[in-house]
Formats: structure tokens, sequence, C-alpha cells
């Protein structure tokens, strides 16, 4: 039997990241790469009761097919967190932001379509929007995120631009209120609708982060959440905030793909959330990614020394960002790291063209104060091996 694929099976691209994860397997391993919250975060023993409550009052409703646009309970308590007035009725439930992606990518490009992207960008929005067949445009970028000059010069034709304003995946980097107002206006005047994915907004470190790109222009953004980074990755759970003229079509969308998220997860995560427990559950994510970055720059400090290694310091998130001296390709050195017992994502995946090979991505929460120094210290080994060649 011979299977024939169709056109957009030949675009798909397995996640680096993912490869890179068995690779992380091995023992004794210490890994930067995965985008994984810490598990010390997952509120177990809050989830064992909502279970319990939730098969004893609903357990016929939680276990039935349901809704495709997802639990209203949940949906309303979704509406009423963001800053901006949004109905229930604008809020699809999805199964993982990621599903937002793919759902934005059926409805939004067609062949040849032109869609705008940061530099770097988030790897998995590429692996969402390349089967459609568009054509992938980057904007420059700078430390505060896009750069309006270039958006402007770029936007004609292009059906959005997709963009994470906080504590961006993969640089960890976040943009300024001017930046923002000034991103907003420009694509307002532009025409340009807006993509904005917001998984990490909730962990910032010392102060919030400015309003949403989305409440500044409702009408022209679709606004992606999740509750992986806040509450547990493996419920699936996520969600997409858009304009009343589209959600027919994402909703369609979403009724082809799977007919509705998980119900008895949708259930047990609008239990959870019903009293108040996310305002006191995330600050204690905050301040454990807070201590960890600190130890990761501390040790980047002391590590690094007289070598031409850039890095950011982020201001929340999970991710730093890492620029290698001239003449070192990140991919190259990645067996040498792991040879000596620690695992990063190169940076090239991330860029939808013209990669910098230099660069590299670095997650600090997954990892133990002491294992950061540890594993930054086997970073610079490699890499001073690297230089030595």
């Amino acid at each position: 039997m011979t299977w024939t694929l169709a056109q957009r099976a030949h675009k798909m691209n397995p996640s680096v990241i993912r490869e890179i994860l068995k690779v992380t397997e091995k023992p004794g391993i210490i890994s930067f790469a995965g985008g994984l919250p810490s598990p010390k975060t997952f509120p177990v023993d809050a989830f064992a009761a909502a279970c319990e409550t939730v098969l004893r009052t609903d357990g016929s409703a939680a276990l039935q097919y349901a809704a495709s646009e997802g639990l209203l309970a949940l949906r309303e308590w979704i509406a009423g967190q963001l800053p901006w007035d949004v109905s229930p009725d604008q809020v699809l439930i999805t199964t993982g932001s990621q599903q937002g992606l793919d759902l934005v990518a059926k409805v939004l490009i067609d062949e040849g379509s032109k869609v705008l992207v940061e530099t770097p960008t988030y790897l998995g929005a590429l692996q969402a929007f390349t089967p459609m067949e568009p054509v992938i445009a980057s904007v420059a970028s700078d430390a505060e995120g896009i750069d309006v000059a270039d958006l402007v010069a770029k936007a004609t034709g292009a059906r959005f631009l997709y963009v994470l304003p906080n504590f961006q995946n993969p640089t960890g980097r976040s943009m300024s209120e001017a930046r923002r107002q000034a991103l907003v206006d420009a694509a307002k005047a532009a025409g340009l609708p807006i993509i904005e994915d917001n998984p990490y907004g909730d962990l910032w470190f010392d102060q919030p982060p400015p309003r949403p790109l989305t409440a500044r222009n409702p009408e022209g953004c679709i606004y992606l959440g999740s509750f992986s980074k806040v509450l547990a990755p493996g419920l699936r759970l996520g969600y997409v905030i858009a304009p009343k003229t589209i959600m027919p079509k994402l909703l369609q969308a979403k009724q082809a793909a799977d007919l509705h998220s998980p119900s008895f997860n949708q259930r047990m995560v609008a239990e959870v959330l019903k009293d108040g427990f996310i305002d006191r559950h995330v600050p204690t994510i905050r301040a454990l990614y807070k201590a960890q970055c600190h130890a990761m720059l501390d040790a980047l400090s002391t590590e690094m020394a007289g070598l031409d290694v850039q890095w950011n310091s982020p201001d929340g998130g999970m991710f730093l960002w890492v620029r290698l001296p001239a003449g070192l390709n990140a991919v190259e050195l990645l067996p040498k790291a792991v040879d000596k017992g620690v695992a990063f994502v190169p940076g090239a995946a991330f860029y939808a063209d013209e990669p910098d090979p230099r660069t590299l991505r670095l997650s600090f929460v997954t990892a133990s104060e002491e294992q950061i120094r540890i594993g930054i210290q086997a970073l610079a080994d490699a890499i001073r091996d690297a230089v030595k060649g």
C-alpha cells in the first residue's frame, strides 16, 4: 500500500525542542532545554479535592460530551479576569493555547498569505502556521520587541502579526508601554490584525507588565491565553478571545478539530478557580521563578567571565536568551555541552528566516539553584573548549 501525503503534510516539521528533550533523558543531564513549568508549582491537592467534588456533584455532565465553546462558568471567569470589556461569547476554550494557534492558522491563512512574526519567535507558532503554506516574514526586533518602523514597511498585504509581548518565548523580553502603544497604533493605521499570545503574562517578578495589546484595540486583535503555566500543562486547557465577527469561524474550526476540549478538565479548573485560588497560588510561582532566574543570572556572571557571551535579564517568565562568541554555532555546541552534562535549545529553530546561529535559549524553572550553578559551569566549560578549537 502506498500512501499519498497531502502537500501540507510535507510542510510539517518536528519540534526541535521535543527532539532535544529525548537527549536530556540521559541520566545525569541538567536540562535548560524544555519549556516546561516546574512541577513544584502544580497544585495537586487542590485538583484532588476538585476532582472529588466534580465527580460527586456533577459527574455525569463532566464525563459527557459538551458545548464546543467551552464551559460557561469557565468562560465567564476568564472574561472577568481580563482588563478590557469581554463577553463570555467571545471566549473559546481550546485544548491548550497551541490549538488556538492552529485554529487561527486554519481560519486566517491561505496558501501564499503573508504572515508577520517577531525576530525570533515562538517555534510552536511556526509549526502551526507553516502547514497552511504562508509566506512568513520576520519583522526586525530589539530588546523591547517589534521594530515599529520595520513593521510599517512590511505590513502591506499581511494577514496578521503574531506577537508575544510578555516575557517572550524564546528570548524572555517584554515590550515597554511606549512600544506597545506605538505598535497598536501602527497596526490599526495599516489595517493589520494582531494575534497576541500571552501564556507567560502572569509570571512577572516585581511588577506586572503593561496592558495587553488587545485591550487597546479589541476589534483588531485575537488574544490567546493558557492555564498551562499557572496551573498545569497536563490539563491541556487554553483559550482564545476574539471579536464577535470572527468567533463563528474559529468555533467551526474547533468543532472540526476535536468537538470540544475535555469537559471534565474544564469543570475541575472552574472548581479550583472559583474561590480566588489563583490569586493565592500564582505569587508562589513568581517567587520560585524569580529566585531561579537570579540564580542563573548570577551563575552566568560568574562562569562566563572572560568569555564574549551576552545574555539578557528578563523581568518574568521562564527563559533567557544567550549569544555565543563570534565564530561559534549553538547547534554544534549542543552535543559538546551534553557530553559535559548540560542541555539547551539552539536559537536557530526560533527564526522564520535568517537565523542567528550564535543564539540559544535557557530555561531556568525546572532546575534547582544548585543544578543551575553546576549546569552553567558546564556550559561555560563547553564554550571555552569550543573557543579554543
